[in-house]
């Protein structure tokens, strides 16, 4: 099982590379394409397109565009191209496989870019970064994003508690977690910004979906994430502008667990990557058929404390980058937490996280008939 999940980006980007002559043992002309980071050239967004004789079906499976979550994703690439790959029809099924949509933060084991920019707030349909949205975050400053090194952390969870409980006081609970997690334009420090632009990495996927749409009629895209959810369950994560309700899609999937990102069923986001596709598809697109979707593995868990717990620690290793730690054992500290809120070592869960995803990914492609 450890085989599964590398622990370098270098090692995941080499079995990536490596993967590419099994797929052309059934796409004769399947073809490796790299983008080097302009300021970080050793570091490059790689993909995979093999091409049908008939271009009809396109699924698209996409890794790391919180770099640290790469490495769940990494295992689920391997997964796919060795179990799913085979059983799909060259004849009228191509594939786009890209590893490492941030491979700064993969290589660093971060979840933002260079520029502290949280790549799945970037995907704004026709550019409208928007400085307005969301409101209640300047409120919460000094709870989100604390202007100082990291001191002693029983220290800072005392601190960290005490804001929470005023914040869970005014402004509440809905509004604490629609701040931290919804996205913002204005603070280029703080958790969750989503720029004032396309950052370099966007623009590569707002270009392979254009091209996608442009080439194919039908499209399936998986994006993988951590960190959301229960512990031991995968989410099947779908883009609010998808007309099916969850209901019908855990139906139509064959998996427990499928939910809309809204306040009501997920959370909501800003600048979503799933959300942008669609919006591509609807407005330039129409005649084409496309189901993009997430799977969001958790990893501490959907209770009320394991929620304070994965704010605590977006928080403190954020304030880390920012300001640094009054010393390197609080520095390490704060990793590992950070660490285990993405890449868990628990042989049960990455147990569990492979089974999840195996079922997700026969359920959804027996749904639309692509699998032999």
């Amino acid at each position: 099982m450890t085989d599964y999940f590398p622990t370098s980006y270098q090692d995941s980007r080499e079995r990536f590379i490596q993967s590419l002559s099994l797929l052309q043992s059934r796409w004769v002309n399947a073809r490796l394409e790299n983008h080097p980071l302009n300021d970080h050239p050793d570091l490059s967004i790689d993909r995979i397109w093999a091409g049908p004789h008939t271009k009809e079906n396109l699924v698209v499976i996409s890794t790391g565009e919180h770099g640290i979550e790469g490495y769940v994703g990494a295992a689920m690439l391997k997964v796919f191209i060795e179990e799913f790959a085979p059983r799909l029809n060259p004849e009228n099924t191509g594939l786009l496989l890209v590893h490492a949509i941030n491979p700064w933060g993969m290589y660093n084991h971060y979840r933002v870019n260079p520029n502290n920019v949280d790549l799945n707030r970037t995907f704004v349909y026709e550019g409208s970064y928007d400085p307005a949205i969301n409101p209640d975050y300047d409120a919460l400053m000094p709870l989100l994003n604390p202007q100082r090194p990291v001191h002693h952390l029983p220290l800072e969870d005392i601190l960290f508690i005490a804001k929470v409980v005023k914040g869970l006081i005014s402004p509440g609970k809905a509004n604490i977690q629609a701040a931290s997690l919804l996205g913002q334009h204005r603070h280029p420090n703080g958790i969750y910004y989503g720029g004032t632009q396309p950052e370099e990495e966007t623009r590569v996927l707002m270009n392979l979906y254009r091209q996608s749409l442009e080439e194919y009629q039908n499209i399936i895209q998986v994006d993988m994430h951590t960190g959301y959810g229960p512990r031991y369950q995968m989410t099947v994560i779908v883009p609010p502008v998808d007309p099916t309700p969850s209901s019908e899609a855990t139906v139509k999937f064959n998996y427990p667990l499928v939910q809309k990102i809204d306040a009501e069923e997920f959370y909501a986001i800003s600048g979503d990557m799933g959300e942008y596709f669609y919006r591509l598809r609807d407005a330039e697109y129409p005649e084409k058929g496309l189901f993009a979707c997430g799977f969001e593995f958790g990893t501490f868990g959907d209770s009320l404390f394991a929620l304070i717990r994965s704010l605590r620690i977006t928080i403190l290793e954020n304030q880390l980058r920012q300001f640094g730690a009054e010393n390197e054992s609080i520095a390490r500290a704060v990793r590992q937490e950070y660490e285990e809120l993405f890449f868990p070592v628990e042989q049960r869960w990455r147990e569990k996280a492979l089974a999840d995803g195996r079922q997700a990914l026969e359920g959804i492609l027996q749904a639309y008939q692509l699998l032999k």
